[in-house]
C-alpha cells in the first residue's frame, strides 16, 4: 500500500472569524505534518437587513458550506475586542450563530484565545493582524491575496491543527 493514507485520516478543520457584517472561514486540510488550504472567504450581510435576517444569512452560508467542505472540525476565537457594549453583543450573536451552526450539523466547535491564536501562527503572542495573516498564508504556500477576515479564519484553523492533543 505504499504511503497511501487513507480518507479517515484527514483531517479537514473550519476557522471562523464571526462578525455581524464580515464573517470570515478559511479551510484546511492536515494529513500527518502537512497541511494544506482547502477554501476561505468572507461571509457577507446586507447592513439594510434587520439584525436576526443578517444572523440567519450567516447561518444559511455557514450551513452551505459545511455541507459542501465536510469539515471534522471548527476552531473559532472564544475572546473578542469590541469598540462598545452593542457591538460586543453583536458580535457574541454572531459568534453564537457560527456555533451553533457548526454543532448544528455535527461540527466539534473548539475555543482558542487571540494570543493563542497569535502565538500558533508566528510564535509571538502580540503580533499584528498583519503579521499573522502573511505568515498563516506563508506557512499554507497561499500565494494570492486573502482578505483579513479570511486570513483570520485561517489563522484558526492552523492554531486548531498545531495545538490538537493527540488522543489515542
Amino acid at each position: 500500500m505504499g504511503n497511501r493514507m487513507s480518507l479517515r485520516s484527514v483531517r479537514r478543520i473550519l476557522g471562523i472569524d464571526p462578525g455581524s457584517q464580515r464573517t470570515g472561514y478559511g479551510i484546511i486540510d492536515v494529513r500527518g505534518n502537512s497541511m494544506s488550504p482547502a477554501a476561505w472567504g468572507v461571509i457577507r450581510t446586507d447592513a439594510t437587513d434587520s439584525f436576526p435576517d443578517r444572523l440567519y444569512h450567516i447561518h444559511e452560508k455557514l450551513s452551505e458550506l459545511i455541507l459542501l467542505h465536510k469539515p471534522t472540525e471548527a476552531a473559532v476565537e472564544n475572546v473578542f475586542l469590541a469598540k462598545n457594549a452593542a457591538s460586543a453583543l453583536k458580535l457574541g450573536q454572531a459568534r453564537g450563530a457560527a456555533i451553533v451552526t457548526c454543532r448544528i450539523h455535527g461540527v466539534p466547535v473548539h475555543e482558542y484565545g487571540a494570543k493563542e491564536i497569535k502565538t500558533a501562527a508566528t510564535g509571538y503572542g502580540a503580533a499584528s493582524k498583519e503579521q499573522v495573516g502573511g505568515m498563516v498564508c506563508r506557512l499554507l504556500d497561499i500565494r494570492e491575496a486573502v482578505p483579513p477576515d479570511a486570513s483570520d479564519a485561517l489563522a484558526m484553523a492552523f492554531c486548531r491543527a498545531v495545538t490538537r492533543k493527540i488522543v489515542p
